[in-house]
């Protein structure tokens, strides 16, 4: 393999890359789901490359890290244009370990609220409600069936 077609496949790695998290801007995936989507493209990645890679979008302001608890592997998403996943609030699910958007505009009248009776400015990006998803809900025979 020439330093020419070793660079292309360096370059193809990435476009699999950054294309998965652009697909997947809805929702936050890990480092492991991506390194699986590599394999699955026929472009398979390290660990060391993909964290490199997945940094220098972070720095780039091009995704956002998401670690919500200590111990628990960071996952990541792609900022579209409008930079919609920094306005609104995280459900993370304590049965299946899901992480939701939470786009609520209740919740966007209490963020409001305590900012201006409380003086108190909410980083909705970063406030995660944790409790059970619908979907475990329905499996557990709970209420939101």
């Amino acid at each position: 393999m020439n330093s020419n077609s070793r660079g292309k496949y360096r370059t193809k790695q990435r476009e699999v890359i950054l294309n998965y998290l652009i697909e997947n801007k809805n929702r936050h995936v890990t480092v492991d789901e991506i390194i699986d989507h590599t394999k699955e493209m026929g472009s398979p990645v390290g660990k060391t490359t993909a964290y490199r890679y997945i940094d220098e979008l972070e720095q780039k302001g091009i995704i956002r890290k998401y670690t919500i608890e200590k111990g628990i592997c960071a996952c990541y998403q792609y900022i579209d244009e409008e930079g919609k996943c920094q306005n609104h609030f995280h459900f993370k699910c304590k049965v299946c370990g899901e992480l939701y958007h939470l786009d609520c505009s209740f919740l966007n009248t209490v963020k409001n609220h305590l900012c201006d009776n409380h003086g108190f400015e909410i980083d909705s990006s970063k406030t995660v409600f944790y409790g059970t998803c619908k979907k475990c809900l329905k499996k557990l025979g709970g209420k939101n069936e």
